[in-house]
């Protein structure tokens, strides 16, 4: 069973920057597209960004410029750089693998 494990999220002030990591473990597992999505309070979850395994990325509007998203393929590893951070940004970040498995969630809080 495909697990997949977040880390790096935090408070940050405004303007600051975070990077989230994302490593999956388990059965021997090579999807082809990996991502972030974010769910803030009281709103639906969205897609932040996505990477196919030869290196294609998309994202939303609302981040581009300012998040990038990385893959190390033998590690199974996909990353979000963060940078110019605003409070709007406030949400829960969860990893996806083949738009079927998800990690726990991990909690980016932008605030002064």
């Amino acid at each position: 069973q495909v697990q997949l494990v977040e880390s790096g999220g935090g408070l940050v002030q405004p303007g600051g920057s975070l990077r989230l990591s994302c490593a999956a473990s388990g059965a021997i597992f090579s999807p082809n597209v990996m991502g972030w999505y974010r769910q803030a309070p009281g709103k639906q979850r969205e897609l932040v960004a996505s990477i196919t395994k030869s290196g294609n990325t998309n994202y939303a509007e609302s981040v581009k410029g300012r998040f990038t998203i990385s893959r190390d393929n033998p590690r199974n590893t996909v990353y979000l750089q963060m940078n110019s951070l605003k409070p709007e940004d406030t949400a829960v970040y969860y990893c996806n693998a083949a738009l079927t498995i998800w990690g726990q969630g991990t909690l980016v809080t932008v605030s002064s």
